[in-house]
């Protein structure tokens, strides 16, 4: 990659080579799922926390490590249990006998993409030990405050299918979260290509990150966020984004709806998607492909509408037809 400059069209161009690079190298071992990659690789650059949701063995693991693998990213997992305390996810003091002296053990938390595994299988005082890294990148153990290594993500996992012995999400945590991706089967072609890519020429049953070499620095995904200030977006452009996060708290079927944070979160990821074009300007277009991910769990239907079969993605895709996107 080249070195920073402050030509905005080059910095743009960069951005678009460099995401590009990305998302080629975690597909070479993710296989199908575009908008998972898509929706993942949105919300790591403009800073945010994804909410995984699909049923075990889809490859929630493997996508962490191989985007970690992409810039040479440590990565952190915790398994989320009943049992589960606050410091098993933030770390702890324990009293040094030899100096006398306590001293801290930091948790798994310190790392730089997390992967918080079946989330909703802790009790709301465990989830709560990650609200305030996922807003202030910061870890407090014993009154002494730690920041944890930039670039930071919690990607945290749910099983859509197994309710029984799982804690609702609180809302405030649920709002912490940039977007909510859905992962789903693949479709048959699909799944064939990643039986042989994973079976073909050894025993093991899982792929290896190892193919992937790193094709961005750290120092160069800090580049790529700073980018997205480059990003314009027109008066027109982000009310639309605004209209929308507001639709949601008055439309028929909503109980529930986006707070500001949504609105933010729009702006931020349209910008991204504009950046992986190389265009220096937002269009509605944009804003229309992130508003799904952004607004589905920030949203609650009435019990009418679940009660006829809906779910949140038809409501939101049925208000977004009604919201009139500007035209210039």
């Amino acid at each position: 990659m080249n070195s920073e400059t402050n030509n905005p069209s080059e910095e743009l161009a960069f951005a678009a080579d460099a995401l590009n690079e990305i998302s080629s190298s975690i597909r070479r071992v993710f296989i199908g799922q575009e908008s998972v990659v898509n929706d993942l690789l949105r919300c790591f650059v403009a800073g945010g926390h994804v909410l995984l949701e699909g049923v075990p063995g889809l490859g929630k693991t493997l996508l962490v490590r191989a985007l970690a693998a992409c810039f040479s990213g440590e990565t952190g997992r915790i398994q989320f249990t009943p049992d589960l305390m606050p410091s098993d996810i933030t770390g702890h003091s324990i009293f040094n006998m030899k100096d006398s002296k306590f001293e801290v053990r930091k948790g798994p938390i310190f790392t730089n993409l997390l992967l918080a595994d079946e989330i909703n299988r802790a009790p709301a005082k465990t989830q709560a030990a990650l609200l305030e890294v996922m807003q202030e990148q910061s870890v407090s153990i014993d009154d002494v405050t730690f920041q944890v290594t930039s670039p930071f993500m919690v990607l945290a996992t749910q099983n859509p299918i197994e309710q029984d012995g799982t804690y609702p999400l609180p809302e405030a945590e649920l709002d912490r979260f940039m977007i909510k991706s859905l992962i789903d089967y693949p479709d048959e072609t699909t799944e064939a290509n990643i039986v042989e890519l994973t079976t073909k020429g050894k025993h093991s049953t899982s792929l290896n990150v190892d193919v992937i070499e790193p094709c961005v620095t750290i120092d160069e995904i800090g580049r790529l966020r700073r980018t997205t200030t480059l990003v314009e977006v027109d008066e027109s452009v982000l009310s639309y984004a605004v209209r929308i996060v507001r639709a949601t708290r008055v439309a028929p079927g909503i109980s529930r709806g986006a707070s500001p944070r949504a609105s933010i979160a729009t702006i931020a990821m349209a910008r991204v998607a504009a950046m992986q074009e190389a265009r220096s300007y937002v269009i509605p277009d944009d804003v229309k492909s992130v508003s799904l991910p952004v607004l589905r769990h920030r949203i609650a239907l009435t019990t009418d509408l679940e009660i006829e079969g809906k779910n949140t993605d038809t409501v939101l895709e049925d208000l977004l037809s009604e919201i009139d996107a500007p035209r210039s």
